[in-house]
């Protein structure tokens, strides 16, 4: 008897804010057919934005309102769009809008109730602006710190994600100067672990972690700093002695080099937001895709902004948000088979 293929993952795509460029690269990803091949798409967000959004950048799509995803149809030339009814149509392009601020946050909230409810399979999300997220009553400053605050998860971290480089973050949105008193053993340990969690996810049986340094020279034997001595060397040393392959403290004016050129290491980890930004962005901004490790589901993103500056002219490029797209895709597949998996040995 022919065993019948599992079927392709859902993945919840949120519109972020709607006065950027979210609905129209959402709807350019969604007119790739190839998307369709690997997983069943639902936009959750507000039809009408998704209606002219899809009108904006011409594209030859009916754009399908559905109350749940059990409503959806998932084919290729419709948008299914879990509509949360929650803007205005006519809601103005490139303005910071509380209105809009305050609808991206509920596209979050009710995808995560979906992934928590084992609805959908993963989350991939269009940019929020934060200012606006902030104006419409959000106290938390971004899409990862949403996550993890609606999940109830406490050890998260951002990685980033290009073809050339991987790096994974010790803090995110936080000033300069609170970043570096979050340098410290535990958290450097946690996020080593998540990185070598993450990797292995997505197929890499022995991961090669680089950490990099948070001072010059990676303090140059404590000369310009002790935060190497003190708490990331002991970091890397427990990683090691609980099988992680992990590296450093390495100078962080070499330790891309070293990942992206030289292929020494799969992924960086790195101590603060610009730190890891920068690197991946230069050489990479185009497919970036922003992964959430720790979470108990999946979730991908773009690794760029709402982009005001173009928002409502059709011109935004799509290729980071189909790349997160299809991450989720198949991060959502492989968690999938190995719940199978281990549900399997157990009877």
């Amino acid at each position: 008897m022919r065993r019948r293929a599992p079927q392709k993952p859902v993945v919840a795509i949120t519109m972020g804010d709607a006065a950027g460029i979210g609905p129209e690269i959402i709807v350019k990803a969604l007119t790739v057919k190839k998307t369709y091949d690997l997983c069943r798409p639902l936009v959750v967000g507000d039809r009408g934005i998704m209606e002219r959004a899809a009108s904006i950048v011409k594209a030859p799509v009916t754009v399908r309102g559905v109350s749940s995803a059990a409503e959806a149809h998932f084919v290729y030339g419709t948008l299914d769009v879990l509509d949360l009814a929650n803007l205005p149509p006519d809601l103005p392009f490139s303005k910071v809008d509380p209105r809009a601020g305050r609808a991206a946050y509920e596209f979050v909230e009710k995808a995560v109730r979906l992934a928590m409810d084992g609805e959908i399979d993963a989350i991939a999300t269009a940019p929020l602006n934060k200012e606006a997220l902030k104006a419409g009553g959000s106290s938390l400053p971004g899409h990862t710190e949403i996550l993890g605050h609606l999940s109830g998860t406490r050890d998260f971290s951002m990685m980033l994600v290009s073809r050339e480089l991987k790096v994974i973050h010790v803090s995110t949105h936080v000033s300069l100067r609170r970043s570096c008193e979050l340098v410290k053993r535990d958290r450097v340990l946690r996020v080593i672990e998540l990185a070598d969690g993450a990797l292995r996810a997505l197929g890499n049986s022995s991961p090669r972690i680089a950490v990099a340094g948070l001072n010059p020279h990676a303090g140059e034997g404590g000369l310009f700093g002790t935060e190497e001595i003190d708490e990331i060397a002991p970091a890397i040393e427990l990683a090691r002695e609980r099988g992680m392959d992990a590296a450093g403290p390495v100078p962080p004016d070499t330790v891309f080099f070293r990942a992206a050129v030289k292929r020494e290491f799969d992924i960086v980890v790195v101590m603060y937001h610009d730190q890891g930004h920068i690197p991946l962005k230069l050489g990479g901004f185009e497919e970036g895709v922003n992964v959430t490790v720790g979470l108990p589901f999946v979730r991908t993103s773009v690794d760029h902004g709402t982009a005001f500056d173009i928002a409502g002219t059709g011109t935004a490029d799509c290729r980071s948000m189909t790349a997160a797209i299809r991450m989720a895709a198949a991060m959502g597949r492989a968690r999938s088979s190995s719940r199978s998996a281990a549900g399997n040995s157990k009877t």
